[in-house]
């Protein structure tokens, strides 16, 4: 047993969009992300999907409205709904997340993880 120092973590990687595991908890992975511009419109049909941010502003867009997500506050976009993450500027997330839980759930593009990093 050891802390996350999550400083540490994110001075390790300066890539967008591809989220770093740093922990795991009864099944659950917990990641960290630089974002940038916009991901992709998807879904996750089975897992509910975290979003906390450690630095900046996220913003979700849905398909009749969109919530900001400030520093310091977290926000559960529930499973099965369609949403769009889009940052202005550079932004610090923790994700938590079922381990399975695809990147860009039920979409593919160039942003896509695949297989996640352990950091």
């Amino acid at each position: 047993m050891k802390a996350v120092n999550l400083k540490e973590k994110y001075d390790l990687f300066h890539d967008y969009w591809n989220p770093r595991i740093v922990a795991e908890l009864n099944g659950q992975h917990v990641k960290v992300v630089k974002v940038k511009g916009e991901l992709i419109w998807h879904r996750h049909e089975h897992e509910d999907e975290l979003f906390y941010v450690i630095k900046g502003k996220l913003k979700i867009c849905f398909e009749n409205s969109e919530k900001t997500i400030n520093e310091g506050e977290l926000f559960v976009v529930p499973k099965g709904i369609t949403h769009k993450p889009i940052a202005q500027e550079e932004c610090w997330l923790v994700l938590f997340e079922p381990s399975g839980t695809k990147h860009t759930g039920d979409q593919k593009c160039e942003q896509t993880v695949s297989k996640f990093e352990w950091i």
